[in-house]
């Protein structure tokens, strides 16, 4: 393709004069992998078109939301219902209790919710909550994990325990961060120093039970524990980011995965998005009823947004939620999930390139290492070279996996055996080249 008909380089070059390096979201205008991003011009099912009108097979799925693929006809049809009715009100709605309530059933530790419009709205609102709630300013939380852009969490380790974070962007005064304290995820010793060292003073811990944004890392069940129990010891809030991992990984979300392992496991507050507005801007957090009522209009803690409960969004949420409740929903998007996994590692191991995977639900991660990495030093020891080898070979192919070797990847409903069948066969070509 020349560079006269190439409309995704002509849209690129014309974005880049109005909008900051092209994209509204840094990953989009793949500087991690090089190369022309896609700008995607319609979708349907597993697929997408780019504006040279390319298929690809999309494996990132709006980054999660798109559990049961793009332009499901119970979601189309509840969204158009719902945008006939009006777009935005200010005012409640009766759909805004339905979606609280269809959350809450699903994901019984939390007795209330509060719907906002973004991940990182839902995360800065549940520290904030935390921190009124128990009166303490300082929190936990764990390199590579991302909780939204929200200042006081765009840190990166501290020099030591005794030492807290360093701001991670342009724009966020160290004193902002003066109270994050950033410790190595799955590293039992650390977690237990730091709590020694500064447990009377925090107010919470905040984890992704499988982080997402190191590509695909699970907490370690004897990691899980201890962060339980000491969050309990000190009287510490145990948050739980579940925007990525929210009925994505199970129907009762991550937290009912642990829960099978640790004998009566729940956190104390849940970060939702992504899944529970099926594409649409819909996040969410939630608690028990005491911790909860500290939000206005109740209690201290002030929290508001123009646009949260929005009627088309909810609309959206509640269509996507009641089709993935259906019976055996889950085992079937599990087993397509651990079927492409599978069939990338035996291609792998065909062509003697290392590579392990994982996955859970309908999230899935692989790495170009023999054994599954535990922290974020370890991810970041990934080759990049031939990961974007990898990513372009399969981009070639009509592939379309995460532009950057941090980021998990997303199976719905709508993949097909053929789609899966294809995504193998196209790994194995590059496999062999690696």
């Amino acid at each position: 393709m020349t560079h006269d008909t190439d409309r995704n380089l002509q849209l690129f070059q014309r974005a880049q004069k109005v909008i900051p390096g092209g994209v509204n979201s840094p990953v989009r205008a793949f500087k991690a992998v090089g190369g022309t991003p896609r700008f995607v011009a319609r979708a349907q099912g597993a697929h997408f078109w780019d504006a040279n009108n390319k298929r690809y097979i999309d494996y990132i799925g709006s980054w999660g939301p798109m559990i049961l693929g793009h332009g499901h006809p119970a979601v189309l049809e509840a969204v158009q219902k719902a945008a006939v009715e009006g777009f935005s009100f200010g005012a409640p709605t009766e759909r805004e209790v339905e979606l609280a309530e269809e959350i809450l059933s699903l994901v019984p530790s939390m007795d209330m919710v509060r719907l906002v419009s973004s991940g990182t709205e839902a995360g800065m609102s549940a520290i904030r909550l935390a921190r009124g709630a128990t009166g303490r300013s300082k929190l936990i939380k764990f390199e590579g994990c991302y909780h939204g852009h929200a200042d006081a969490l765009l840190v990166k380790a501290g020099s030591g325990l005794a030492t807290f974070g360093n701001p991670t962007s342009a724009g966020v005064p160290p004193e902002v961060v003066q109270h994050t304290l950033v410790l190595e995820y799955n590293n039992v010793a650390q977690l237990e120093d730091a709590f020694a060292l500064h447990g009377k003073d925090l107010a919470c811990l905040i984890i992704e039970p499988i982080a997402g944004n190191m590509n695909f890392v699970r907490a370690s069940v004897p990691f899980m524990t201890r962060c339980r129990e000491l969050c309990t010891q000190y009287g510490a809030l145990f948050i739980f980011d579940e925007v990525m991992t929210g009925f994505r990984v199970a129907l009762g979300s991550a937290q009912s995965v642990y829960a099978k392992a640790i004998p009566g496991f729940e956190p104390d507050m849940t970060v939702m998005g992504k899944v529970i507005g099926g594409g649409m801007p819909l996040a969410a957090f939630g608690a028990r009823r005491a911790v909860m009522e500290q939000m206005a209009p109740l209690g201290p803690v002030y929290q508001a947004g123009t646009l949260s409960g929005n009627p088309i969004a909810t609309a959206c949420g509640l269509a996507t939620l009641r089709e993935i409740r259906k019976p055996g929903f889950y085992e079937a998007l599990a087993a397509k999930t651990q079927k492409l996994m599978s069939g990338m590692k035996a291609a792998a191991d065909q062509s003697g390139v290392p590579l392990s995977v994982d996955s859970e639900g309908g999230m899935f991660g692989f790495f170009l290492f023999d054994a599954l990495p535990q922290n974020y030093a370890k991810v970041m020891t990934t080759d990049n070279k031939r990961f974007n080898a990898l990513f372009h070979g399969m981009l070639d192919r009509g592939v379309y996996f995460a532009p950057a070797l941090y980021e998990a990847g997303f199976m719905s409903a709508a993949h097909s055996d053929e789609d899966i069948a294809a995504t193998v066969q196209a790994a194995a070509e590059i496999f062999r080249t690696l």
